[in-house]
């Protein structure tokens, strides 16, 4: 991949300072047709389209490009940022909306689905855009803002059944210091609140956003932290990629990892125990694989629920039990995420195309 000459290796060990990570972001891929060529790729090779500046628009960083193998148009992770166009094809049960999040959040961008939880929209923007994102047609709108952010700590602090904030978006670590360190002095401020998690992709597309400053703040809270991260591939993993994550345990906060099941990229026994192999490796336990969300555009993506379970059951059989994690689908209105075998879940599965 050619060099930008501007931007920090994604290997380089020389400690990340607050202004890197800004300067990485800016210089994201926009352009499906820049990052093939940088990839040594023709067009011709990859059945893309460029969605242009579309609000799903195409966005990549740089240090996560820098892990794809140069020339190979299934590299597992090109296969999930890579518009296609499959994603313009219609497919039975899929929809814009397939977790039932548009109609809440009564206060703001909180949003409440399960007992003692509570979910915070803090920004509709990200650092990577991955085609199979169940987000990609959220109306943020109205949930963001200061009057949003008011609404939504009102609530909060009106409800004490709620320990626990989840911070989410979009991604959260896209907001600067500042305003990433206001929402949680707001929430700490709440008595009932014990813990706050933040879920990100950014640790693994963006490194050098988790430097001392910010993991130092996290860590001085009151709350404890847990940060979810999402990794999909063992290949996500780099050098800078498990510096970032062994920063972050050493600064107190509990590390998980949420993937997506991802068909052509993560379907084999083989990519799931050598995912959850390199995770721990990191500091970092394994805690769901989603089967995927059936939201317009991702058909492509599916994983029948038999194939799942199959894999789910060989990583029983090659992995001690903390590094198999539950595999569940989300279900709208249901009081939990749902293993597999739930016959809740396996009923509102879509039908994964052929």
């Amino acid at each position: 991949m050619k060099d930008s000459g501007n931007v920090r290796h994604a290997g380089r060990s020389a400690a990340p300072t607050p202004a890197d990570w800004r300067v990485e972001l800016a210089q994201a891929y926009r352009s499906p047709l820049a990052l093939l060529e940088d990839l040594g790729l023709e067009p011709g090779q990859v059945d893309y389209f460029d969605p242009g500046t579309e609000s799903f628009a195409f966005r990549v960083t740089r240090a996560f490009a820098a892990r794809m193998r140069h020339g190979d148009a299934d590299d597992p992770l090109l296969r999930q940022v890579l518009p296609r166009r499959a994603e313009n094809e219609a497919a039975a049960g899929f929809g814009p909306d397939p977790l039932g999040e548009f109609g809440l959040g009564d206060h703001g961008g909180l949003l409440r689905k399960y007992a003692g939880r509570a979910l915070l929209i803090t920004t509709g923007a990200c650092a990577i855009h991955c085609r199979y994102c169940f987000r990609r047609n959220f109306p943020y709108g109205s949930r963001l803002g200061r009057d949003a952010l008011d609404q939504a700590l009102a609530g909060l602090a009106a409800d004490p059944s709620v320990h626990e904030i989840i911070l989410s978006g979009g991604d959260p670590l896209v907001l600067d210091d500042d305003t990433l360190n206001g929402f949680v002095a707001a929430l700490n401020d709440i008595p009932h609140l014990r813990t706050v998690r933040i879920h990100s992709r950014v640790p693994v597309v963006l490194p050098n956003r988790m430097h001392d400053g910010l993991l130092k703040r996290l860590a001085a809270q009151r709350l404890h932290c847990v940060l979810v991260v999402h990794v999909n591939h063992a290949q996500e993993i780099d050098t800078a990629t498990r510096a970032a994550l062994r920063r972050a345990r050493a600064a107190g906060v509990t590390l998980l990892n949420q993937g997506v099941l991802l068909r052509r990229v993560n379907d084999s026994a083989a990519a799931q125990v050598a995912l959850s192999e390199t995770l721990f490796d990191a500091g970092v336990l394994p805690y769901y694989m989603h089967q995927l969300d059936p939201v317009s555009g991702a058909a492509h993506f599916a994983v029948d629920d038999r194939q799942a379970r199959a894999l789910e059951n060989a990583m029983r059989g090659a992995l001690p039990g903390y590094l198999v994690p539950r595999f569940v689908r989300e279900v709208p209105g249901a009081p939990s995420k749902l293993p597999l075998d739930d016959a809740r879940a396996s009923a509102s599965r879509p039908v994964a195309p052929a």
